[in-house]
């Protein structure tokens, strides 16, 4: 199974970012993600055996997460898939050690590196125009945290939609 572990925004901040899309979805066109969808992937560790999905969905129900204040404050584009993201201007220290925390256990348990290079962010359009951000307006949000999830990718006749498998004591 497809796996990841991901900050889950609270309905009013995903309502908040879901308005965020809508308007980079009219300037920059592409396809805009479901509401439902929208996270920042902490660690994606891709396709995991049940058996080790059984150790990680232990292991993150018994992670305690110290609580966290992330500011979204810049639009972003990767330019190859096209790809629309909202994300920080600035490095944020505390989401960088707990992703570093993570990948820690991760690796040791064998389940891959980290990236190479992590930028936090919020997808929010696949194959749109990324060369199109300017002049999107400006936004400073908070998205407070204190839990992360273990989130199961599935791909159907719908597209990708994601099911939470564990969430850690927040």
């Amino acid at each position: 199974m497809r796996l990841f572990l991901a900050l889950m925004p609270s309905p009013e901040l995903r309502t908040r970012l879901g308005a965020l899309a809508d308007i980079a979805h009219a300037q920059c066109g592409g396809r805009r993600m479901p509401d439902a969808s929208l996270h920042v992937t902490l660690a994606f560790l891709g396709e995991v055996e049940e058996a080790k999905a059984t150790e990680l969905v232990e292991w993150v129900q018994g992670l305690t997460i110290e609580p966290g204040e992330w500011h979204i404050d810049r639009w972003g584009g990767f330019r190859r898939p096209g790809i629309v993201w909202v994300g920080a201007s600035r490095p944020d220290p505390a989401l960088e050690r707990l992703h570093g925390r993570l990948w820690g256990v991760l690796e040791a348990s064998g389940l891959g590196a980290p990236p190479a290079r992590y930028i936090p962010h919020v997808t929010l359009l696949r194959r749109a125009d990324t060369q199109l951000l300017e002049g999107l307006p400006a936004m400073d949000l908070a998205w407070t945290y204190n839990q992360i999830e273990l989130m199961r990718s599935i791909i159907d006749e719908r597209g990708a939609h994601y099911r939470t498998l564990a969430v850690s004591r927040g």
